[in-house]
């Protein structure tokens, strides 16, 4: 939710920050397990990931989802989509 707000929140106002985290609010968490953390360490060093990216981009891999970003760290990975 941090991220989504803060690179909204400037580019298109309060009121659209807002409604995307209303959006948000609607999705499943998924844990943080033990697997995971191997997964985004074995993305982290295959494709140069840092940390949090790597999270996010395993999490999105293993339920097959696109990962929709502007993070140019992510840009031209198999299965992203950058904004």
């Amino acid at each position: 939710m941090y991220e989504v707000y803060k690179k909204l929140k400037p580019m298109k106002g309060e009121s659209a920050a807002l409604e995307a985290i209303v959006h948000l609010r609607a999705t499943t968490l998924v844990p943080f397990d033990d697997q995971l953390a191997l997964e985004a360490a074995d993305y982290s060093l295959s494709l140069h990931l840092h940390f949090s990216d790597a999270i996010i981009y395993a999490t999105a891999r293993r339920f097959g989802a696109e990962l929709h970003t502007s993070d140019p760290e992510l840009r031209g990975k198999p299965g992203v989509v950058f904004h």
